[in-house]
């Protein structure tokens, strides 16, 4: 998991809770059990043999003479069957049994798919959460801002329109407050429709996003791609074209048809024994199509599994350089940028409040200070998103956060 995590109350949803429901209620975890009796049921028609046939014949019968009406009949009863040869049936239960074997590699594909798109709605909470935080902030220094402008008019040292402008900016900090209280309502309700829930009625445990744990080096994240899943399911595709091309090279030795019967011969009153055995010719050549095209789909395998690998680690690669980017990028800003505004931003109040700066000087500060707060948690957001690409990709999660980077002035 991407944070450590710790419920600080009974309605507080913590992102494993969120897994845990998520794997228990989530229908795209429980198709496998569904696919699986299926697929036994397949592999039970495959272990059937060629069915016995009974059957019975009449000759000489409605004729005319003495083979007239039924008198003149010769009754025969048959059994009559196939004899697969070439080991058809245990090519068709290696199929069946195949395709059985590749679900459990399936599953977890669909399982870290799930998970990761829990991570990213749980987490899109969180990043709602703290944006409505930095417009609470930004709410307050913009208080202070009217407060000041409007001691600065009371006192007949500063227009009216400074404090409209003020005002306006308070009314356009108390409006990205809102905005981000809704967006984490709506992301809450988005999480909850994983579980099915309809009313969700939970908080998610406060986090700090900017908390960025370390991870591997990218050649030991490369080395992982050969474990995940996404290629393992290449391991059981590869076992279900062999077992196709063997059962298409079955199609290549001809079954026989057998047939045995007794015969009561009507004139004679005596019985006999019928006995018949068919074989179809051309099955060879006729079987030659399929194995050809069943070995050209065993071939293909190879450098379809190449392409995907390549695929992987190119995603990867670029998921890896996001990461590092931005993790740079919150580093730099909670260290260098956001505390000299910090800084600066409270130089500027002091210094309108002595009537030494303009309004718009200290306007700009607290905008520029607001503005990089919100950049940093967008860059963490970015890491963030990016680690969730790796986890999914690699199929390792990050059980253990490193250190956390400096965060500055942070709200």
């Amino acid at each position: 998991m991407l944070f450590t995590l710790s419920a600080s109350a009974a309605d507080r949803l913590t992102l494993d809770d969120a897994f845990a429901r998520v794997e228990q209620a989530h229908p795209d975890l429980r198709l496998a059990g569904g696919q699986r009796n299926v697929l036994n049921a397949e592999l039970d028609r495959a272990s059937f043999r060629p069915p016995l046939v009974v059957g019975a014949s009449a000759e000489n019968v409605l004729g005319t003479g003495e083979a007239s009406g039924l008198s003149g009949a010769d009754l025969t009863l048959t059994l009559a069957s196939v004899l697969e040869r070439g080991g058809k049936l245990d090519a068709r239960r290696a199929l069946a049994q195949s395709r059985i074997d590749v679900l459990a590699v399936e599953r977890e594909a669909r399982r870290l798919d799930l998970l990761a798109e829990v991570a990213r709605r749980y987490l899109a909470v969180v990043a709602a959460e703290k944006r409505a935080e930095i417009a609470r902030l930004d709410i307050a220094q913009r208080k202070r801002a009217v407060a000041g402008a409007r001691q600065r008019l009371q006192a007949g040292a500063s227009p009216e329109s400074v404090v409209l402008t003020a005002e306006a900016a308070l009314a356009r900090a108390e409006l990205d407050q809102a905005r981000a209280v809704q967006q984490a309502r709506a992301a809450r309700q988005h999480l909850a429709t994983l579980w099915g829930e309809r009313a969700p009625s939970f908080d998610v445990v406060p986090l700090n996003p900017l908390a960025l744990p370390k991870i591997a080096s990218f050649d030991e994240l490369a080395s992982w791609l050969a474990k995940t899943p996404e290629l393992a399911q290449f391991a059981g595709e590869q076992r279900i074209r062999e077992a196709r091309l063997q059962l298409a090279r079955t199609a290549a030795t001809p079954d026989l048809d057998w047939q045995v019967g007794v015969r009561r011969l009507q004139a004679t009153d005596d019985f006999g024994l019928v006995v018949s055995v068919s074989m179809p010719l051309g099955t060879k050549v006729r079987a030659q199509p399929e194995i050809r095209a069943a070995e050209a789909e065993l071939a293909l395998l190879g450098l379809e599994r190449e392409v995907k690998s390549l695929s992987l680690y190119s995603t990867l690669a670029e998921a890896h350089g996001r990461f590092l980017t931005a993790q740079l990028e919150v580093r730099r800003l909670g260290s260098d940028v956001i505390p000299r505004l910090s800084r600066a931003e409270a130089a500027a109040e002091r210094a309108y409040r002595a009537g030494a700066a303009s309004y718009l000087e200290w306007a700009q500060l607290q905008a520029e200070r607001t503005a990089a707060l919100r950049d940093q948690l967008e860059a963490a957001l970015e890491a963030h998103s990016a680690l969730l690409e790796i986890q999914r990709l690699t199929g390792q999660p990050f059980v253990s956060a490193g250190p956390s980077i400096e965060q500055g002035d942070t709200p």
